[in-house]
């Protein structure tokens, strides 16, 4: 098997409620890419799924060649809301990560490198700083940093963004990417979002699922280099594009769905 993410028939059920069926997807190590679908397509199922916080029903699910059986240190998650420890600092939520991922290393040295993180994301005001004291862009930053303090060459993403106003929600783009470009070697991401443009300007490639059960409805490349620039991309054809055929791509499941009912 071809290292990094693949995903071959799965399927997954609640109940007798068909969520996911026959996902067949395959996302080569170091690829950044967004996944798209409406409200119940199985987007965070499928998430949940690749972080082995849920078992497969179907199918085969495997990280570089390895079946996901459960959680690992491997495959590291953020979610929308934070998920960090309230009654921790935000340098103490860090640290842990840290000895989870290298329980050898001293305490002192993870302490150093946990604000080295923080620093690199702009969060040296917040070092000392209980999660409840900050921003909701400073939150989700420090969530970020945890995740990326934990090693995992996997990313899995869950709307991070989704609750932020939309200044902080480009500054948080940015700075995913900037993290991204200058890793070496680079995470595998899977990014989940409702928002076609930020699918765009981060992914190289467009994951769009359809609902009722979820499943596969378009596997898009983005052809737009890197780094990118935003403002030169509101002007671009290929971005202009890209919209539209995704946007027609859901419409016609929704309209196929409605026929089929």
């Amino acid at each position: 098997m071809s290292p990094g993410l693949k995903l071959e028939g799965v399927g997954f059920a609640y109940d007798t409620t068909q969520v996911l069926q026959d996902i067949n997807v395959s996302i080569p190590e170091g690829q950044l890419v967004s996944l798209l679908g409406a409200s119940g397509s199985g987007k965070t199922t499928l998430l949940r799924l690749a972080a082995g916080l849920d078992p497969v029903g179907s199918g085969c699910l495997t990280w570089n060649g390895a079946p996901v059986v459960g959680p690992s240190l491997e495959r590291g998650v953020v979610f929308q809301d934070y998920a960090l420890f309230p009654w921790l600092s935000v340098v103490d939520n860090i640290e842990i990560a840290i000895a989870k991922a290298r329980p050898t290393v001293r305490k002192a040295e993870r302490l150093a490198e946990a604000g080295q993180y923080l620093r690199d994301l702009g969060l040296e005001v917040a070092i000392g700083k209980y999660p409840g004291e900050l921003s909701g862009g400073m939150r989700q930053r420090a969530a970020i940093a945890r995740a990326l303090a934990l090693g995992s060459p996997l990313l899995l993403m869950d709307e991070p963004f989704g609750a932020l106003d939309p200044v902080n929600r480009a500054r948080l783009q940015d700075l995913l990417l900037e993290v991204w470009e200058l890793a070496t070697p680079r995470k595998t991401i899977v990014f989940v979002t409702h928002d076609v443009d930020e699918a765009i300007y981060l992914g190289d490639r467009l994951i769009v699922l359809g609902s009722s059960p979820g499943r596969v409805i378009a596997d898009l490349e983005v052809p737009l280099g890197r780094p990118r620039e935003r403002r030169s991309l509101l002007d671009s054809h290929s971005l202009h594009a890209l919209r539209e055929q995704v946007a027609a791509t859901l419409v016609q499941d929704t309209l196929q769905r409605l026929k089929a009912a």
